[in-house]
């Protein structure tokens, strides 16, 4: 990513800087405040902007993000969910994992996205409040309807069956769990409403009586999956969200499974892009992420012609003629000129909320950084383009908070880069492999 052509925020408040930093410090993508981050993205803000205003009209996106390790993918569909949620629409965040996810099992990645399922207004899972606006929304059309106080639980039948007569038609199910959730709460059953919005969730293992209760029977199963998520686009639609999106995180881990397994994975990617393309789930934006190996290696994509055929795009131009438009998008990394200026604009972010700000810009100047930059690289073996998360870990944990606690600390005196190797995840460690020590690195001062 570039560090060109950035437009940020001039005013920041103190608590979106804190949640920023904060997150960089342990080492991690912040989960919001990444328009404060954000260089380089520009060339792919106008496609994105109106695909997600066609998705907001009712039609639907599938995209697949590709890059390396450390290039940025998921500060990319965290930056792309930011201004999604900006639009009213929900967000969910799934990482695709063998044992916590496996993509094969659709009913599984419906109840991460539940569980994931946030708003401008509501954090993780905000199914509640989701489902609960929608009946407030039934109401309020039945009452503008001329509907009377008496009239008001049969004209919201009716309107309940209305709105999801599609959706019953793949999974009637859904529409007689919304039922029973709505009598329970009407009786004052606390325990049975709360039980029954888990079932609708795809929570398995909800107890018998409550499922009794609402008139459903076992567990959603991967078919079940598809209708349900139908019908969560109805009622977000109705209670006034503009759409869905969605990213499937690290879907290149399809590569270290089983087989079988593998390939249930991709069939399932590859029916869900069909659907998406159907025109079967409106105001749904779908991304998945993976490394250039997963969409172009025999072990991902490519073991699965339909979806290779899917998800082919010509990437053998020049990167700056990359179409954003396309149904897969590159992420070309960070090279040290652009790491460099991250940590610039990580640097002046801090200090703008900083009691020592002139020390941190005088003693943390541009050049400090182009040195931390190259030291943290050549601790990785080189690999500049994985190096973005411990370099700003050890920018801000190390380098900006003891200039800002300390008035006689100078990086370039009291500082040298050391880097553990618990504190790798194991491509860094990999990579670091390279090097016997942090030690052999010399900081050019």
């Amino acid at each position: 990513m570039s560090t060109t052509g950035s437009t940020r925020p001039t005013h920041v408040s103190a608590a979106r800087r804190r949640t920023v930093i904060d997150a960089l410090r342990r080492g991690a993508v912040p989960e919001s405040g990444l328009d404060l981050l954000a260089t380089g993205l520009d060339r792919f803000e106008a496609a994105l902007d109106a695909e997600l205003e066609a998705v907001a009209s009712g039609a639907s996106v599938f995209k697949a993000v590709r890059g390396e390790y450390g290039s940025g993918k998921t500060f990319f569909t965290r930056w792309l969910g930011e201004r999604a949620k900006r639009r009213n629409f929900a967000v969910a965040e799934i990482q695709v994992s063998e044992n916590e996810t496996p993509l094969h099992r659709l009913e599984t990645v419906y109840r991460r996205l539940t569980e994931r399922l946030t708003t401008s207004s509501f954090p993780p899972s905000a199914l509640r409040p989701v489902v609960d606006a929608w009946f407030y929304a039934l109401e309020e059309d039945a009452l503008a309807a001329g509907a009377t106080e008496e009239e008001l639980p049969g004209e919201v039948e009716e309107l309940l069956v209305a709105r999801l007569a599609e959706v019953s038609r793949h999974a009637p199910s859904f529409a007689t769990a919304l039922r029973g959730y709505r009598a329970a709460l009407a009786a004052g059953d606390e325990a049975t409403a709360a039980a029954v919005l888990a079932w609708l969730g795809g929570q398995p293992h909800v107890a018998a009586s409550a499922r009794r209760a609402a008139g459903v029977r076992g567990d959603l199963d991967h078919f079940g999956a598809l209708g349900f998520l139908q019908g969560l686009l109805t009622v977000l639609r109705d209670s006034g969200h503009a759409g869905l999106f969605v990213v499937l995180d690290e879907v290149e881990t399809l590569q270290r499974v089983r087989s079988d397994a593998r390939d249930k994975a991709l069939n399932a990617l590859r029916q869900l892009i069909d659907e998406v393309h159907s025109g079967r789930f409106p105001g749904l934006y779908l991304v998945i992420t993976g490394t250039p190996a997963f969409y172009d290696g025999q072990q991902g994509v490519q073991r699965l012609a339909p979806l290779a055929q899917r998800l082919a795009t010509d990437f053998t131009t020049d990167p700056r003629f990359d179409n954003p438009r396309a149904v897969q998008i590159r992420l070309p990394g960070f090279d040290q000129e652009s790491l460099v200026g991250l940590g610039v604009t990580i640097r002046d972010l801090y200090a703008a909320g900083a009691a020592a700000s002139e020390r941190i810009g005088a003693v943390v100047d541009d050049a400090y950084v182009a040195d931390l930059a190259r030291a943290v690289g050549g601790a990785l073996g080189g690999k500049v383009g994985v190096a973005p998360r411990l370099f700003l870990k050890k920018l801000v944990g190390d380098v900006l908070d003891r200039v800002d606690q300390f008035d006689d600390f100078d990086p370039r005196q009291h500082y040298r880069l050391t880097v553990a190797s618990r504190e790798l995840t194991d491509v860094e460690r990999n990579l670091a492999s390279g090097t016997s020590s942090a030690d052999d690195v010399d900081l050019e001062l």
